[in-house]
């Protein structure tokens, strides 16, 4: 035997952190891709739909990108400031207040950032300590439980049941504790498709004011909400001055690739996310910035259109998986649909939702993603038999899905 004694095992690196944290590592430790990744390259070698990974299948407005066009050939094309262009932080700021009677101050409350998942990275690097507890609704983005991974944090969830989806006031309040530092509320609800009312809303603000903690918002799918207007958690009386609101220009104007999202707030939470953000990525391309500035100022005309729109489509796919055995439960926000697939699950010989997916592709031409991907380890089986399928297709893509599906 040695005399030294046994070796240690070294303590894991930050990336094996952060992969573990986000489920990329498998049970040998390697890293793989993410659960959308997985499900795209499926899609690819099978030529199904992908239903799965969620990104629209049409360009933005036509004045976004013009006015990018004009940008590019304008000379807009050096770096822009840390906190991103003027243009684009003022048009941030009348967004806020016409839309949600938010004040914010564009010099000093608004951050530009590249897309809405560095906003969420950054705010929680810069408040999160080793040891601390984020508060989260389940299932969730991945990224969420990465970085948690990656500071030492931890995340505690607030599991949301099928088929109500919707938080239990007493999980709710259960899930805060000494070392809760922070809220990281996604309103509306990717892969839900749930929404919060004003009574959740008004609860997550008072125990974030009673544990005296940070609330970062994932609001991307803010102008995709059925039942009526989005109202933001900053909005809730008293609310705002610990509260960090994200968002992007990717959802609501068909551009992901662009990455170009926000983070708003309070000036002393800005210019600590700020002070983090600038040795991420230093700053957003400038010429999309400007286009997303022009985009926002669309008229009230285009963001009416783009949630009917999308309301339509929701209806065709959700109709469209009933039909084919599927139980879905009507989302009331974002563009994705759940469905409780255990019949399809019976009919094809499969264990769960993860299982079906293949099996899906191969014989149906259609992908969507399991839900219990986006779980906990300790909930995954709770959602084992939902699947997320995207409505942000074209209809006639749609159309093809159902018909697909129903065969």
């Amino acid at each position: 035997m040695d005399a030294s004694g046994p070796t240690e095992t070294p303590a894991p690196l930050p990336w094996e952190r952060m992969a573990r944290g986000g489920g990329l590592l498998g049970a040998d430790g390697r890293p793989g891709g993410t659960v959308f990744e997985r499900m795209s390259r499926l899609a690819a070698r099978t030529g199904a739909i992908n239903l799965g990974q969620g990104f629209p299948d049409v360009d933005g407005p036509p004045q976004m990108l013009e006015a990018a066009v004009a940008a590019l050939r304008g000379g807009g094309n050096q770096y822009s400031p840390v906190a991103g262009t003027p243009q684009l932080r003022e048009a941030v700021a009348e967004h806020q207040a016409r839309f949600y009677g938010i004040d914010v101050d564009p010099e000093h409350g608004v951050l530009v950032t590249v897309g809405a998942s560095e906003g969420i990275a950054a705010a929680m690097l810069a408040f999160l300590r080793p040891g601390d507890e984020v508060v989260v609704l389940e299932p969730h983005y991945d990224l969420y439980g990465a970085v948690a991974a990656f500071v030492g944090a931890r995340l505690v969830t607030v599991p949301l049941e099928p088929p109500r989806f919707a938080p239990e006031p007493d999980r709710l309040a259960a899930a805060f504790g000494p070392r809760t530092r922070m809220v990281l509320l996604n309103d509306p609800h990717n892969p839900t498709g749930a929404v919060l009312d004003d009574a959740a809303l008004g609860q997550v603000a008072a125990l974030a004011a009673a544990h005296d903690c940070v609330v970062v918002t994932d609001e991307v799918y803010e102008h995709l909400r059925y039942p009526g207007p989005h109202r933001p958690l900053a909005a809730v009386p008293g609310a705002f001055e610990r509260t960090l609101t994200v968002s992007s220009v990717g959802k609501t104007f068909s551009a992901t690739g662009w990455r170009v999202g926000w983070v708003s707030g309070p000036r002393r939470l800005v210019e600590a996310v700020r002070a983090t953000k600038a040795y991420l990525t230093h700053s957003a391309a400038t010429p999309l910035q400007l286009a997303a500035a022009t985009a926002l100022g669309s008229p009230d005309a285009f963001y009416a259109e783009l949630t009917e729109d999308f309301r339509r489509r929701r209806d065709v796919l959700v109709a469209g998986l009933a039909a084919a055995g599927a139980h879905p439960a009507r989302p009331q926000g974002t563009f994705f649909v759940v469905a409780d697939v255990s019949a399809l699950c019976a009919r094809h010989g499969a264990a769960d939702a993860t299982a079906l997916a293949p099996v899906l592709a191969e014989e149906a031409g259609v992908v969507g993603v399991p839900v219990s991907a986006l779980a906990s380890a300790a909930r995954a089986g709770d959602y084992g038999d939902w699947m997320r399928f995207s409505f942000g297709k074209r209809p006639e893509v749609l159309e093809e899905a159902v018909r697909r599906l129903a065969g």
